[in-house]
């Protein structure tokens, strides 16, 4: 499971050719920020060595291993492949433990599909065996399915529903069509998988298939594996429907580790559970049941790649689905290493990627568990050569994440008063290819990951730094900001990776890194995402894979070891109050869109004998949109513009003498910046989830992966329900005022 940063790629000519006059950031070669002269010297001279020992052939080597069996959650080889990465940082000399929690794992007794009218048809629900991937014919590994979906036996019309989002349901509305009593056939894409059997429930659907359009991932984008990277026929993606925009981890255990004797929710009781069974299919499953529909032709932006005519149901097509699951209890098993501060082994710099997967998971997420310990093998060899980081490093193998997150969720449920107080910050990575830097996170380390980005060169395009590459990326693809601006910016984090815990519950500043674009995907979830297709298709050589961890292994380094934890708060500011600014935008927009329909449909506009296809349903009015008091939060993004200000004066200050301060005057500012992100958190959560705890950053209830910035305010104007939005204003402003107290009592 990955929180995918959307990246396109480009030929050798076409960068060249927009790379030309771009002044991008360069970080200061004398003075690294949070470093005084000589520690800065000694921090690039240790980042050189640093690089040099990398060593792309480990990589390559521990992938090959890791992916030679499926190593699922609750899985033998599972187990055995994470006693052997333990192994592996115990032989560098971490003190490295397996941690085993006991969680929720259902995995699949009965999965049946047929078609029973108009005509019959039985669903393979297999993936082939194909020429020249070693493991594609493996007998050990999970089926297509999804973790979460319930038991069920359903036989109804199907209605196709292109990639049921909400305007997708409002596409049917207009024409008629319900969904009521039906099975709804869904693509993948547009939003994460759960959201898709989510809102169908809510539209009264009793059951969901979803699949992967070739127009999206197949055939229609490039040549299918194995002649190809993108997606074989018979490729299905596999996932968790769990509601994690509710909550991940153990579903049975909400806010406590699952271990030892813990209470456990019985399954009717656990409310992140979908109630309707869904599968997941191959486009060569879903195509008799598509070319079966009838009822209105879909819209253009619906149609797919099969060679068919798109129709939208219901019927006459009728499909009976019966599933069955063991709802057991497994044993997971994250790999925690630490190596002690030199200086400051009560502060923690964590580093994390998760070790489990749905088959042999070579991109998804093999590829960036082995760059994490490639970096922990290399900073190891550098502790023993004198250079020990001064603050503590914890480097992390989780399991269980693609269920939900659940090996890292409940560790951090297990240690969540430690973390709060000695956690400085986490460094996450997940799937990793060839292409472009994207990064996400807290933006009080937008700066520091700037200088990074600015020092890394790309392994290919080596007259560019990574940055600058992006930034050619952002110019080629007409983003007007480009030219204007040309800072490295981390994008704002959503779901669907292993930082959740850390950032949205407990406020631990946070990164996700990657690198991608140029790697076509077609494997993610399914058999094929394979050593072979991974080295023929995704990073050859694993040039990328070494980026990674130059990348990921500096931030790591210099969080570790600056004097003052280089953090800032301008870049807040402007961040928060962009999100804002984007807020009362559209409210005024949805205030003036409403007011224009509701006149046009007084005035008799929508009048359906106009329409030449005359399927439509006459339209609804719809609420007016109040005028919401937004000033509590512009006062509070005032103080917070001021404090942002005065500590960059002091920052300068402080620079300027070389951090010469007492170190009890440092120690104090640093707990402060370590504590800064905790106060974007409120106890009670957001509205109607409250295990998210962030209020400027959290997956969307109806997109999943996705994020909303300002979530609570956000969201309740999104949906209508203005006085909680009124209410989120005012906690919203609560929140960025506790930063603001924060940020002066480290002055």
């Amino acid at each position: 499971m990955t929180n995918k940063i959307k990246i396109w790629g480009f030929g050798a000519a076409s960068l060249a050719v927009a790379a030309f006059g771009i002044q991008a950031l360069k970080a200061d070669d004398h003075q690294l920020m949070g470093f005084s002269k000589a520690n800065s010297k000694n921090q690039l001279s240790m980042e050189k060595q640093y690089d040099a020992m990398l060593d792309s052939e480990n990589l390559d080597a521990w992938m090959k291993y890791i992916t030679s069996r499926p190593h699922h959650l609750g899985s033998a080889f599972g187990k055995e492949k994470a006693e052997w990465i333990r192994d592996q940082f115990a032989s560098w000399g971490y003190d490295a433990q397996l941690v085993r929690y006991d969680v929720l794992f259902p995995t699949p007794k009965i999965r049946m599909l047929e078609m029973v009218a108009p005509t019959t048809y039985t669903a393979t629900l297999k993936e082939d065996a194909v020429e020249g991937d070693s493991t594609s014919d493996q007998d050990d590994r999970l089926p297509p399915y999804v973790a979460f979906s319930p038991d069920g036996e359903v036989t109804a019309e199907v209605v196709f529903v292109n990639q049921g989002l909400k305007a997708d349901y409002e596409d049917l509305a207009r024409r008629g069509i319900d969904v009521k009593g039906k099975i709804v056939l869904a693509k993948y894409g547009g939003s994460w998988r759960g959201i898709k059997p989510k809102l169908a429930e809510e539209m009264g659907a009793i059951g969901t298939l979803i699949y992967t359009d070739p127009g999206d991932d197949g055939y229609s984008r490039g040549d299918s594996y194995p002649k190809g990277p993108m997606k074989h026929p018979s490729g299905v993606q596999r996932g968790s429907i769990m509601d994690l925009p509710m909550r991940p981890g153990d579903p049975s255990t909400p806010y406590v580790a699952s271990k030892g004797n813990v209470d456990r929710l019985d399954l009717e009781d656990i409310e992140v559970f979908v109630g309707i069974p869904t599968l997941p299919i191959s486009y060569v499953d879903a195509l008799p049941i598509l070319k079966a529909l009838e009822g209105p032709v879909a819209p253009a932006r619906w149609t797919g790649g099969l060679p068919i005519t798109y129709h939208m149901g219901p019927g006459p097509a009728k499909v009976h689905l019966k599933l069955e699951f063991n709802w057991d209890i497994v044993p997971l098993y994250n790999v925690v290493a630490k190596m002690e501060g030199s200086e400051l082994p009560d502060e923690w710099v964590m580093r994390g990627n998760h070790h489990d997967a749905w088959v042999h998971g070579a991109s998804d997420p093999t590829s960036g568990m082995v760059a994490l310990m490639e970096e922990a093998r290399v900073v190891a060899e550098l502790a023993k050569q004198g250079m020990k980081p001064k603050r503590t490093l914890i480097y992390a193998g989780w399991d269980g994440e693609e269920q939900g997150l659940i090996g890292s969720v409940e560790w951090v449920e297990d240690h969540r008063d430690e973390l709060a107080e000695k956690l400085v910050a986490y460094i996450n990575t997940d799937g990793n290819g060839r292409g472009f830097l994207g990064a996400g996170g807290s933006h009080t380390l937008e700066k520091m990951f700037a200088e990074i980005a600015n020092d890394v060169k790309d392994p290919i395009h080596t007259d560019l730094s990574v940055a600058e590459r992006r930034l050619t990326l952002r110019k080629v693809m007409g983003d007007a900001k480009a030219f204007k601006d040309d800072r490295y910016r981390l994008s704002a984090l959503g779901s669907g990776s292993d930082y959740s815990g850390f950032f949205q519950h407990l406020g631990i500043a946070s990164l996700n890194v990657g690198f991608g674009g140029e790697g076509s995907s077609g494997s993610y979830h399914t058999n094929y995402d394979s050593y072979d297709h991974y080295t023929r298709f995704r990073d050859i050589d694993f040039k990328y894979g070494k980026a990674l961890a130059q990348v990921a292994g500096r931030a790591t380094l210099r969080l570790a070891n600056a004097d003052l934890l280089p953090f800032e708060f301008t870049r807040v500011s402007e961040t928060v109050g962009g999100y804002f600014d984007e807020i009362k935008s559209s409210t005024d927009k949805m205030r003036k869109d409403v007011a224009q329909h509701n006149a046009l449909l007084k005035a008799g506009a929508y009048d359906i004998a106009s329409d030449p296809t005359k399927n439509f349903v006459d339209p609804e009015a719809k609420d007016e949109v109040p005028y919401l008091d937004f000033s509590p939060v512009e006062n509070a993004l005032v103080d917070l513009e001021k404090a942002a200000k005065a500590f960059d004066k002091m920052l300068k200050a402080m620079k300027a003498d070389d951090y010469g301060v007492a170190k009890s005057k440092l120690a104090s500012i640093n707990h402060s910046l370590q504590q800064a992100e905790q106060m974007f958190t409120r106890q009670e959560g957001l509205p109607r989830r409250p295990w998210f705890r962030h209020h400027i950053y959290a997956p969307g209830f109806y997109t999943g992966y996705g994020v909303k910035t300002l979530p609570g305010v956000r969201e309740g104007i999104e949906e209508y329900k203005f006085d909680e939005a009124q209410q989120q204003i005012n906690k919203l402003a609560e929140v960025i005022g506790k930063y603001v107290e924060n940020i002066n009592s480290a002055m």
